[in-house]
């Protein structure tokens, strides 16, 4: 298996011995390479999960989707980026200027801070602290704020109402998310992110087969709640068209717009590569225990197993939303606080005393 930390340790020498560059312009430069890496990352994925997400939905309503703009409408992304881009960029009349123009801003930091914590390869970890899954809740909290605020700003009573909606249900999933969590935390006893991604290296490591029932159980809410903290469907009942026209977002234009847009989809890979490397090995490969197909598998790339496994979470996720019908917010709210949250603390409670009694693999 390849690690990454060859090429960064490579890098830094590069700059510190052979072009004798100080400390401080080598952290520098070093730093700005690897934040366009994250931008560039960002704004890829975020190309292709739009792509996917319109194919896989006419699929489901037995459609072909977009074809007209490029081969197989793979240019219509292109498109649509190009058209918001030149829209209009409007302020709402009594509307707070201030509180408006943040809201979107803090969204896309939200989205891309709990992005770069993703374990993307052995040795290739952007953001990478012995804290990082006490890092990740809290980041991705400051999208809550984003969006009550981009509603309370707007001066819009469905705006308003949307943001509530949104505000309440997704502190409500954190809840169920940080659990999760730490069931992982408790089987591998390490909140680094690289750490719970290295203690299933191996065969039959990864935590749903270590971990046994509490690890699958954790994996399934973890994936419920995900979906709803990233507001997808049938989760989406903050941008119920038929209520309240685009929710949070109605009274935005332009690229203020396309940073709801852009976080929505990034939020929907950021949970679905959380879970990867959480709960199905990250970027370790399959491993049975024989040999020689435990050599093959170690020869595909950590970060093409990474890649491979949140697409497949990601895919799960779109059917899901395709699949079943928007709930109302009680009962969204009923299924975190009576189901999802007594169920993940019963979790934990069996997690430890399967840690405890050694019970795992």
């Amino acid at each position: 298996m390849f690690n990454f930390s060859i090429v960064t340790q490579w890098f830094d020498s590069l700059l510190r011995n052979t072009l004798g560059l100080g400390d401080f312009w080598s952290i520098l430069i070093e730093c700005v390479v690897v934040g366009a890496l994250i931008l560039v990352a960002y704004a890829m994925i975020a190309i292709v999960l739009i792509l996917m997400e319109r194919k896989v939905c006419a699929y489901f309503q037995c459609r072909i989707g977009p074809m007209r703009v490029g081969p197989w409408g793979v240019l219509q992304v292109f498109a649509d980026v190009l058209k918001m881009l030149i829209k209009e960029i409007f302020f709402v009349d009594k509307a707070d200027k201030l509180l408006y123009a943040v809201a979107p801003l803090l969204v896309i930091i939200a989205s891309v801070g709990t992005f770069s914590f993703l374990p993307w390869n052995s040795g290739a970890h952007i953001l990478d602290f012995n804290v990082g899954i006490f890092l990740i809740t809290a980041i991705s909290s400051i999208g809550v704020v984003g969006i009550f605020l981009a509603g309370w700003g707007s001066n819009n009573k469905y705006s308003v109402v949307s943001a509530m909606r949104a505000a309440v249900q997704m502190i409500s999933y954190e809840m169920s998310l940080c659990l999760c969590l730490i069931t992982a935390v408790i089987l591998t006893g390490t909140m680094q992110m690289s750490g719970i991604v290295e203690s299933q290296v191996g065969p039959w490591q990864w935590l749903i087969v270590k971990g046994h029932i509490p690890a699958l159980i954790a994996f399934f809410i973890f994936l419920i709640a995900g979906n709803a903290e990233a507001n997808r469907g049938p989760f989406d009942m903050a941008e119920a068209e038929s209520e309240l026209t685009a929710g949070h977002h109605t009274e935005y234009s332009g690229m203020g717009f396309g940073f709801f847009y852009l976080a929505e989809y990034l939020n929907l890979f950021v949970i679905s590569g959380i879970a990867a490397a959480v709960f199905l090995g990250g970027w370790a490969p399959i491993a049975i225990g024989v040999e020689a197909f435990d050599n093959v598998m170690a020869m595909i790339p950590g970060f093409v197993w990474f890649f491979a496994k949140t697409f497949f979470l990601v895919w799960v996720l779109m059917w899901i939303r395709w699949t079943f019908p928007r709930l109302r917010i009680d009962q969204i709210l009923s299924l975190e606080w009576k189901y999802l949250m007594p169920l993940a603390l019963l979790n934990i409670v069996l997690m430890t005393i399967v840690v405890a009694m050694k019970w795992y693999i």
